[in-house]
């Protein structure tokens, strides 16, 4: 005996909406990281230059070519000092 096709629809539309879905959140993060591809195995120091370029150019995976950094860049540090304990 076979199934009919209308007990079938509800998984079907679930899977397109799982898709539709993942499609949107993989276009939203493509077009977050200024249209690059998401890293991966990024250790301490690829933050830290991530870090950097956000903070020269205002995205994370931005990067500039100029040779002198912006105002008041000089005393944007990235290294948080902690507090002491006496």
């Amino acid at each position: 005996m076979g199934v009919p096709f209308e007990s079938l629809l509800p998984y079907g539309i679930m899977i397109g909406m799982f898709a539709i879905t993942g499609a949107g959140l993989a276009q939203l993060r493509y077009m977050q990281n200024g249209g690059k591809r998401g890293r991966r195995g990024l250790d301490q120091w690829d933050r830290v230059m991530m870090d950097r370029d956000r903070r020269l150019t205002g995205f994370v995976r931005g990067q500039t070519d100029k040779a002198v950094a912006p105002p008041g860049f000089e005393l944007n540090n990235p290294w948080r000092l902690e507090k002491r304990y006496y």
